[in-house]
């Protein structure tokens, strides 16, 4: 990624993230990766557990930010979640999990999909 566009990329991860916790979500874990992708922020707030594609634009010319996550892009976070490590974190911090192993929801499915 050129050194401008990483900056913009990480500048609205730390805005996003920041939005999140002033919302009362708990950042546990940023830029989470495994082979089969990305998830820029995972945030939890008691039982409810967020993938979040951060998408930060400098402008309206190419679409609003949430038209970047595309169908697909949304069902690929939703499977990178499936993949996240149950129990313990670096610093101490964990993820709670549904059943199944599921990032918890109402009774571990996914709960909704939506645009901030």
């Amino acid at each position: 990624m050129q050194d401008g566009r990483k900056r913009l990329g990480d500048f609205g991860e730390r805005l996003a993230a920041h939005h999140l916790e002033a919302k009362g979500y708990r950042i546990v874990a940023r830029n989470w990766r495994c082979a089969r992708g990305e998830i820029d922020l995972v945030a939890q707030a008691g039982a409810e557990l967020v993938f979040v594609e951060v998408k930060t634009r400098r402008g309206q010319a190419f679409g609003a930010p949430e038209q970047g996550v595309t169908p697909r892009k949304a069902q690929r976070l939703l499977e990178l979640g499936q993949r996240l490590p149950a129990g313990p974190r670096p610093g101490g911090r964990g993820l709670a999990r549904g059943p199944g192993g599921r990032g918890a929801g109402r009774a571990g499915q996914t709960a909704a999909l939506r645009a901030h």
